[in-house]
């Protein structure tokens, strides 16, 4: 089948220009289309109350999204929480770490970061056993990251203070695109809540991450591009490897 136009399902690069999408379009003439599947909303400090946590009583924060960082800081200023210049911070990448900046001094904290995997990142946390750690998290998070902190005995609190949900997506003609790109198990939802009748039928589907990968296999349907892999880190080029491929 040959790919002509590809739905990625989520917001337009700010420079699409300079984008990896840019050069995959360029060299495959590819119309690609970006459309914002999911959006996240910020539980209210009475919301969080209910759960009965208090954020000073816990010394390091494990941050896996900018998302998290956003709506932890945001929720703080609500509830006029104030972050002891003691707190250690734990992400998952250099990326969230280095977004940190917009709320803390950055070089007068202790912060690690991993790469790009929770798995890595669990290897530095194994380091700081005696910390009590907090998860800012989905309300709808998968429970991969809780089971494997508790697997390795983390004193930590998941807690759930922003929820994700399904965009309106009426007046986007999902029939038109040959290629479907997802990057959260959030974003297979959307697709489900929007089109309950939807059939792939020989429409392609890509994936990015190992729950977005399960949440495809789960709606029953085929996933045919999958990334990261090793020779495929980033998901432009893992459907660059797929076109090369078909194009032999």
């Amino acid at each position: 089948m040959k790919i002509k136009k590809v739905l990625v399902s989520q917001p337009e690069p700010e420079n699409n220009e300079k984008s990896p999408y840019k050069d995959l379009s360029d060299q495959f003439n590819l119309d690609i289309i970006f459309r914002k599947f999911i959006r996240i909303e910020r539980n209210d400090a009475k919301e969080f109350r209910k759960q009965r946590i208090n954020i000073p009583e816990y010394t390091a924060i494990i941050f896996t999204s900018k998302n998290a960082v956003d709506h932890f800081f945001g929720l703080c200023e609500e509830l006029r929480v104030q972050i002891e210049d003691s707190m250690k911070y734990f992400c998952t990448s250099e990326a969230i770490a280095l977004y940190l900046q917009k709320y803390i001094q950055y070089r007068k904290r202790k912060i690690f970061f991993g790469k790009n995997s929770f798995e890595d990142l669990l290897e530095i946390i194994k380091k700081h056993k005696n910390e009590k750690f907090i998860f800012p998290c989905a309300e709808n998070h998968q429970k991969d990251i809780p089971n494997r902190l508790s697997q390795q005995g983390i004193k930590f609190v998941a807690a759930p203070i922003y929820r994700t949900v399904s965009e309106d997506l009426t007046g986007l003609d999902i029939e038109q695109f040959d290629l479907l790109v997802f990057f959260s198990p959030f974003g297979i939802k959307a697709l489900m809540d929007n089109f309950p009748d939807f059939k792939q039928n020989n429409k392609l589907i890509a994936a990015f991450g190992r729950v977005t990968k399960k949440a495809v296999k789960e709606a029953g349907l085929e996933l045919n591009i999958s990334a990261p892999t090793k020779t495929a880190p980033s998901m432009t080029m893992a459907i660059e490897e797929y076109l090369k491929n078909q194009n032999k």
